[in-house]
């Protein structure tokens, strides 16, 4: 009896034992899984994110790391970094600016680009018309303060264009006229194809300016025999050209004909005349764009034939009769015998000589069938010594501001 009482009580104390551990694991285990339950309520979107990688997306590779910025390589010293920008705005063609003569075309693309003639006659661009000085020389300008009076005062009405042999070298003042005015040029000879080619040359850079609407060809012997206000209306009001342009039925006209320019050319389209012109932009277009006829002439026009007298003259009347005058504004004396025009020096200036040329008694009807007593505005050939007493008379005679 009192063993089993005694068994009896070390079970029952088993037995409490037991429960009292039991008790302690599940408290134990409950507090764990309040920490487990405030972990995942305070980390939920990140706990859920990642559980729903490990649970669903079990073979799904990791993402990449995102990749580190783009850094620019350093520009090379002396050059600003390349940047894409949208291009300028296209520069007005101001009227009181003479754009640039250089540039580093070959002539074939510089008769193609002077070529180009708008379709729309009404310009985008304000500006005044100006008239192209166009001077064809050896190389100096001895006669260039008499031309630095005719200008002065005139900024924006005109621009110059200087086609010289290319080893001139001679230097221009900064505050000529005349500066940086000198076109990309080739050598010349007298009587040869250069010479219509410099010609060419020259419309071709002047007509780049849109601005240019005469387009005037002079010479370093060249000197203006009005101011600069009478010449610019008198060209600007003109409704035709001024290029010399008749049939000469003499040795010197029509026996230069070559018969091998048939059927392009005939002797009845056969013509004479100044090599010194002016042109409108029109005229100057269809000469600086012809390859119809020049190819012909430069083949078939050779000494005692000369392009420069037959070649423009017959290119006129052949496409453009109709806006042409017929004669030149460039006086020449031809009064001496001889394939040149006379000479003067200073012996030969004095103010009746200068007003028996501006006057002529070869008075003519301009286009507008108005009564002018004005035939040229301008003359040649005068010495470089005739430079001084040109000056003195100038003012006086002329107008011009000295």
């Amino acid at each position: 009896m009192g063993k089993a009482q005694e068994q009896s009580k070390s079970i029952s104390k088993l037995l409490n034992s037991s429960f009292q551990l039991s008790y302690i694991f599940r408290f134990v285990f409950f507090f764990i899984g309040l920490s487990i339950g405030m972990i995942i309520s305070l980390n939920y979107k990140s706990f859920r994110t990642n559980l729903q990688g490990i649970l669903f997306f079990p073979s799904s590779p990791p993402r990449p790391p995102l990749p580190p910025p783009l850094i620019l390589p350093p520009s090379p010293p002396n050059q600003p970094p390349v940047t894409q920008q949208p291009p300028p705005p296209p520069l007005p063609l101001a009227s009181n600016v003479q754009l640039p003569v250089v540039h580093n075309m070959d002539d074939k693309e510089l008769f193609w680009r002077a070529s180009m003639v708008p379709r729309i006659n009404e310009s985008p661009y304000e500006h005044v018309p100006k008239i192209a000085f166009m001077f064809l020389t050896k190389g100096p300008m001895p006669l260039g303060p008499l031309w630095e009076m005719f200008f002065r005062g005139h900024k924006g009405l005109y621009t110059i264009y200087i086609h010289s042999h290319p080893s001139y070298n001679g230097a221009v003042p900064e505050d000529s006229v005349f500066y940086g005015r000198r076109i990309p040029s080739k050598p010349v000879e007298w009587g040869k194809p250069t010479m219509i080619d410099a010609e060419r040359r020259l419309l071709a850079s002047a007509l780049l300016d849109f601005s240019n609407e005469r387009f005037l060809l002079l010479s370093e012997s060249c000197i203006p025999l009005f101011n600069f206000t009478t010449v610019y209306n008198y060209l600007l009001s003109a409704n035709m050209s001024f290029v010399a342009s008749y049939d000469d039925p003499r040795k010197a006209g029509r026996g230069r004909y070559n018969i091998k320019m048939l059927p392009t050319i005939t002797i009845s389209d056969w013509r004479k005349g100044s090599q010194w012109f002016e042109v409108n932009r029109n005229l100057a277009f269809e000469i600086v764009s012809d390859n119809k006829y020049y190819p012909i002439f430069h083949e078939h026009c050779s000494p005692p034939c000369y392009m420069d007298e037959h070649y423009i003259p017959t290119l006129v009347h052949i496409c453009c009769s109709a806006q042409n005058s017929n004669r030149t504004i460039t006086w020449v004396d031809w009064s001496k015998s001889g394939p040149h025009p006379g000479k003067f020096n200073r012996h030969a200036i004095s103010v009746e000589f200068l007003n028996q040329i501006r006057y002529s008694t070869n008075r003519t009807e301009n286009e507008n069938s108005s009564y002018t007593s004005i035939c040229f505005l301008f003359a040649r050939k005068f010495t470089p010594d005739t430079l001084q007493p040109l000056l003195k008379i100038a003012p006086l005679l002329l107008g011009f501001n000295s």
